[in-house]
């Protein structure tokens, strides 16, 4: 009778700590909530849609690839005289000048700050 006792003490045991390991994750997923329940839903800071009449403050801000002008100056510090942009394509701003040696090109990558990629 005694070891059925302790069986089922040892049973009764692992049992409870079985369910006590159960109860202490769905205890996780409780939420309290102090103060205004009600908030409105999250700010989209998606692009609108084509169409929309009235675009959101900021949308329609330059693009942030290389200023034109940025350019030119760039190229007259490299020694460029009477320097113009002829050409931008999403890659590449193209400039072109005089040197010392005659006619030349130079091109700077079309992204914020306009880095020099070949004179």
């Amino acid at each position: 009778m005694m070891q059925f006792l302790a069986k089922a003490g040892l049973a009764a045991m692992l049992t409870a700590g079985t369910l006590a390991g159960t109860v202490a994750p769905a205890a996780a997923q409780l939420n309290i909530i102090i103060g205004e329940p009600d908030r409105g839903p999250p700010q989209d800071y998606r692009r609108p849609p084509p169409g929309y009449d009235r675009p959101p403050p900021g949308y329609g801000r330059p693009s942030r690839g290389c200023n034109p002008q940025l350019a030119e100056n760039l190229a007259r510090d490299y020694g460029f005289r009477r320097a113009r942009v002829v050409d931008i394509t999403p890659r590449r701003v193209i400039v072109q000048g005089w040197t010392r040696r005659g006619p030349d090109e130079m091109s700077f990558a079309n992204v914020r700050g306009c880095p020099a990629l070949r004179r």
